[in-house]
């Protein structure tokens, strides 16, 4: 059975503070460039998405694009359409 030193609980403090500040110093210096490239690859992803997006659409317009020109409905005004008949209900006491 080993016992611990309290020159080894020193060292080993001593590490994961230096650690800490190493990994906190080094986050300062590089985590704003990676976030930088990963907003940047998103943006480009998003607009290259809504490209073959807006070309899939253009194509499927130009492919099925027909143009019926019915100059009946132009004369004559629009009906409305009378869904139903409205009850009036009055309360029974």
């Amino acid at each position: 059975m080993q016992l611990a030193s309290f020159s080894g609980f020193i060292r080993t403090l001593f590490y994961i503070i230096a650690f800490y500040y190493i990994f906190r110093f080094l986050a300062k210096l590089f985590l704003p460039l990676i976030v930088k490239k990963v907003v940047e690859k998103a943006g480009e992803n998003m607009y290259q998405q809504q490209q073959r997006q807006q070309q899939n659409s253009w194509q499927k317009k130009q492919n099925d694009e027909t143009v019926i020109y019915n100059t009946d409905n132009v004369k004559k005004p629009r009906e409305t359409k009378k869904v139903g008949d409205y009850v009036d209900y009055e309360e029974i006491d």
